[in-house]
């Protein structure tokens, strides 16, 4: 019996040694991550989180080409989503062409089609609570437990950093960074200091303008039919589980 308890716990031992050796040799991810109503009293029934990612050594290369869009199309301030007009539908769509045709970067986004329902008492919860959840079941999917991954969130309010603080910790305590090292760093930054952070709101916003059925304004919906002219999916429906380039998972909650 004592020879079976050394000999399991020496198997223990080589299975951590051979984790850890792996990780030490895997790639090292930027995920920029990015939501759109998200607060329990906006009046919509949908909620949209997701974000991209991409090998760390990238991003500058990455947030060069971009600014280089930017420059070319005369645009001196953030691309945003709420900013999109039919003068810089061009720059748009230039931008989301940039997204496809670089195989370094991957979006993933959850979107919540009916978030009125939920009654948070009956989960003995509070909506923070579940919105941490959501999160969590964004980012599940794509994290692969032998990579490290740097997680970084645009600061919205006074309470960025409370929130990303306990994401972190939701993200261990389920055991995705048992050995504290998959989740090398969490932190908020402003999207106008990182310019990836600009297709993370591009994709979020066409994604959430296309969810609640929006079609108000021409420039708009021709992007977001570009988009799904490049992913090569409609947009309303799940893709596969593990699609690597614009995974979309649509959520239906349980009325409760």
């Amino acid at each position: 019996m004592k020879y079976i308890i050394n000999e399991y716990k020496d198997s223990e031992k080589e299975i951590f040694i051979h984790c850890k050796n792996r990780r030490s040799m895997s790639t090292e991810y930027n995920f920029y991550c990015d939501e759109s109503l998200h607060l329990p009293n906006d009046r919509s029934k949908i909620m949209v989180l997701g974000g991209i990612w991409c090998p760390k050594k990238d991003v500058g290369e990455i947030n060069r080409s971009i600014r280089e869009i930017k420059r070319k199309h005369n645009i001196d301030h953030e691309m945003k989503w709420v900013k999109l007009s039919a003068s810089k539908q061009e720059a748009y769509k230039e931008l989301i062409r940039y997204f496809f045709d670089k195989d370094e970067l991957h979006f993933r986004v959850l979107i919540v089609d009916n978030k009125d329902v939920i009654n948070h008492e009956n989960y003995n919860q509070t909506h923070d609570e579940w919105y941490y959840k959501m999160y969590f079941r964004m980012l599940k999917t794509i994290l692969d437990p032998l990579a490290v991954y740097n997680i970084y969130m645009d600061v919205k309010d006074t309470k960025s950093k409370t929130k990303i603080l306990k994401l972190k910790e939701v993200l261990a305590n389920s055991r995705y960074d048992f050995s504290n090292q998959m989740i090398k760093n969490m932190q908020v930054i402003r999207s106008d200091e990182v310019q990836i952070m600009q297709i993370v709101d591009v994709l979020i916003g066409a994604m959430a303008y296309y969810s609640r059925n929006l079609s108000g304004m021409k420039a708009k919906t021709e992007i977001i039919d570009y988009i799904k002219e490049r992913s090569g999916y409609t947009l309303d429906k799940n893709t596969l589980y593990r699609e690597s380039k614009f995974n979309i998972f649509h959520l239906q909650l349980d009325e409760g």
